[in-house]
């Protein structure tokens, strides 16, 4: 399977309340370097340009970005798997054949990693590595979709410990720091101003 532009959905997810976070605003607004955090995040997905782009959102309300469609979540609350499911079951409704997911505050993640994970089609599950560390984006194919029910927490993380036979890693450059609290924020500046960008 490739990623051509109908078969694959990219997915972030940008729901949650960020409530680790005691900047003056949510940590999906906060600022690096003259973008905010989900900014950065969503143009690193268009640019690597897998096919068209959601985010699912909830707790707070994000700034439009072309090429972005926001979808929200009623359940956020519920859990992150809630969340997933609900870009599951887009995917379905709109015939995609695979989705990757990332999170919206992960602004380091690169379109080179987004593009690696979307074209490794070896298993039903794909996911990117940081020096053999598991983390996103992940790619699922529709096969496993029926295995993650939404609720609570329950996502592609538990599925892959569980079905640990579905998955193939992709090893990616770059940086998978979560931006949860102020220091994640200033550790993301510090590392964007050591790569000259």
């Amino acid at each position: 399977m490739t990623s051509d532009d109908r078969l694959t959905l990219a997915v972030l997810l940008c729901a949650g309340s960020g409530s680790r976070f005691d900047g003056s605003t949510h940590k999906l607004l906060a600022d690096i370097d003259g973008q905010t955090v989900y900014e950065r995040s969503a143009n690193a997905v268009l640019s690597a340009a897998i096919g068209p782009v959601v985010a699912i959102t909830g707790f707070v309300e994000l700034p439009p970005i072309p090429g972005v469609e926001q979808i929200r979540n009623p359940r956020f609350a519920s859990g992150q798997g809630t969340s997933l499911r609900l870009a599951l079951d887009v995917a379905t409704e709109r015939g995609y054949s695979s989705v990757v997911c990332g999170l919206g505050d992960q602004p380091l993640i690169t379109a080179a990693a987004w593009r690696a994970v979307s074209g490794a089609a070896d298993s039903p599950i794909a996911v990117a590595t940081y020096a053999g560390k598991r983390r996103n984006p992940v790619r699922l194919s529709a096969e496993v979709w029926p295995l993650i029910d939404g609720v609570g927490d329950f996502g592609a993380r538990q599925l892959m410990a569980l079905r640990p036979e579905l998955v193939i890693e992709v090893a990616c450059a770059g940086f998978d720091l979560d931006v949860d609290t102020l220091e994640d924020l200033q550790a993301a500046a510090r590392l964007l101003a050591e790569q000259g960008k």
